[in-house]
């Protein structure tokens, strides 16, 4: 005879009846209320979400908050009602989140109640950390002068309560980051620990060292945080945005797969430093009075070349600043649009949508526009529009990739410009890079080696030939020459340069240049006939910059070849 096991027949009607309930509300949230049914018994929970709703109200309300995705928050409802969902929505909406509602059963909504103890613990965060308190970052900021303070305040934060200090260590490197004016943040994994760097001026500064489980828990902060996807082992990109004073920074995150982990790298774009004056970047005076002649025109093109990181969009945003009027209407096409300009209309290309350079500088010409900024040039259909549109009443700015000024006619000609056309159009061709300031404050005055003496002599005595005084320059050639090398203070966190200015080449359409246009010339045939033109060419500015005391040898020539004939 076989025995009654009650114990198990109970168990066999509870997993009856919950499964009854679970189909009722599945049937009920799709047909009566328009919601999708979830049934949580089969997802897990996301911790950060408990928070931006407390326990006592969840089961007030008979919710249920189980998912946080950068800013969107999904909700489980029991009973649904008009009423319920709009407190729901304010509620979250004064915490910046957007939430997102399903229907569960009483069982669903039981699981997640009891992960509320997980957090009892836990000290109370802005929605799991990931809003950027800029109250917080303020504060944590004032603690920060060097790039050392930085080290040492990671390091407590490392040492401190384990469920708060991935939160906190964020904070640090966020506020950090923004006190000593780095342009991006690296976070890598390597194979028995986690790397922070930060770029200063263009190079990269080892931060901190920090073991693999503070690197994941970092890594899954910062995606949730940019809104990307947290299992995703591909390339992903994502943002957010900080609010510091009365201006908004936003925070472009990229994550790649390595060998060890995500390479993940945080580029802080401060509308500060992008509203450089022209006067400011670095030009010398008759360079200066050129530029400033040929943007004032109200026809032609301008292009600015250099590698990647070398300041040609923020000269282009210079040159931009310099010129705009209310009377005169500017049409940018951007990739992307990281920097808002006050009168100027921007727009960011969209390749998936079809919105190119190409298509962008065609939509712009129709709205008519007295200048256009065209991020870059990268074919010959968008060299040829840009060049047609300097040939009927417009001014265009734009990018190319040239190592120099002289390279620009070839290239075109090259993309299929044809070179009678271009001669009518070019107006100017400017190279420039970037070069790291010297701290004025512990720069030291040395004497140059031998060999540093004949790489300066050999520039000055090029400038010479050219007909170039060198007195405008503040040079002095019946003296010995004085340069300057980095030592490293307080001021400048110990690096001895502090800031970045630009060295500068350029060429004019000239009749002389005009005259060999045609004849396809190379960038010899270019350089040889500017000369004439009385410009400094880029070794030329460098060592001028040396010799006056504003930039180091080693910095110029890191840059630029300085012993090229």
């Amino acid at each position: 005879m076989a025995l009654f096991d009650e114990e198990k027949q109970n168990k066999q009607l509870e997993d009856l009846r919950k499964e009854e309930e679970e189909q009722l509300v599945a049937t009920l949230a799709e047909s009566k209320y328009g919601l999708p049914y979830i049934d949580l018994y089969r997802l897990g929970i996301d911790n950060e979400a408990l928070r931006a709703i407390s326990q006592e109200d969840a089961m007030k309300m008979n919710v249920a908050p189980f998912k946080l995705f950068g800013k969107n928050i999904f909700i489980a409802v029991r009973s649904p009602s008009d009423e319920l969902m709009q407190a729901l929505k304010d509620d979250m909406g004064r915490k910046n989140l957007v939430p997102t509602f399903y229907m569960a059963s009483a069982a669903s909504l039981n699981k997640v109640w009891d992960r509320y103890k997980e957090i009892s613990m836990a000290e109370d965060t802005k929605i799991g950390g990931l809003d950027i308190s800029p109250e917080v970052l303020r504060d944590t900021a004032k603690n920060i002068k060097h790039m050392q303070d930085i080290e040492g305040l990671v390091r407590e934060a490392l040492e401190g309560n384990k469920i708060h200090k991935i939160s906190r260590l964020l904070e640090i490197i966020l506020a950090g980051a923004i006190a000593i004016n780095a342009s991006d943040i690296h976070i890598e994994p390597e194979k028995d620990r986690g790397r922070l760097r930060m770029r200063l001026d263009g190079v990269l500064q080892d931060i901190n060292f920090f073991g693999l489980d503070v690197y994941r828990l970092l890594n899954s902060r910062i995606k949730l945080l940019s809104g990307m996807k947290l299992t995703s082992k591909i390339a992903q990109d994502g943002r957010f945005s900080i609010m510091e004073e009365k201006d908004e920074l936003s925070v472009r995150t990229s994550a790649i797969p390595g060998a060890y982990g995500e390479s993940i790298v945080m580029r802080i774009l401060d509308p500060k430093s992008i509203q450089v004056k022209l006067e400011e970047l670095g030009i010398e005076p008759y360079l200066f009075s050129i530029i400033e002649k040929e943007i004032g025109k109200p026809n032609g093109l301008i292009l600015v070349t250099g590698p990647t990181g070398s300041g040609k969009t923020t000269t282009l945003y210079a040159f931009l600043r310099k010129i705009y009027s209310p009377e005169i209407k500017i049409i940018t096409i951007e990739d992307p649009v990281e920097y808002h300009l006050t009168g100027v209309t921007q727009t960011q290309t969209n390749d998936e949508k079809g919105y190119n350079f190409l298509e962008g500088l065609r939509s712009a010409l129709r709205q008519d526009p007295d200048v256009v900024m065209v991020g870059e040039i990268r074919d010959g259909e968008t060299a040829g529009t840009a060049v047609q549109a300097s040939l009927t009443g417009h001014i265009v700015f734009s990018t190319l990739h040239t190592n120099n000024a002289a390279g620009v006619i070839p290239r075109l000609i090259n993309l299929g410009v044809n070179p009678k056309i271009l001669v009518s159009a070019l107006s100017l061709s400017i190279a420039q890079r970037l070069v790291r300031k010297l701290c004025q404050f512990c720069k030291k005055e040395k004497e140059p080696s031998p060999r540093e003496m004949e790489i300066i002599k050999l520039v000055l005595d090029g400038m010479k030939e050219e007909g170039k005084d060198l007195s405008k320059y503040n040079i002095k050639v019946d003296k010995s020459f004085k340069i300057f090398s980095p030592v490293g203070c307080d001021k400048c966190n110990k690096i001895g340069y502090k800031g970045r200015i630009g060295i500068f080449e350029a060429i004019m359409t000239d009749e002389a240049i005009e005259k060999i246009m045609p004849e396809n010339p190379s960038e010899r045939e270019i350089k040889k006939v500017a000369h004439n033109q009385g410009i400094l060419s880029m070794r030329q500015d460098g060592i001028v910059k040396i010799l006056n005391g504003t930039t180091s040898l080693e910095e110029v020539q890191s840059v630029v070849d300085l012993n090229e004939e």
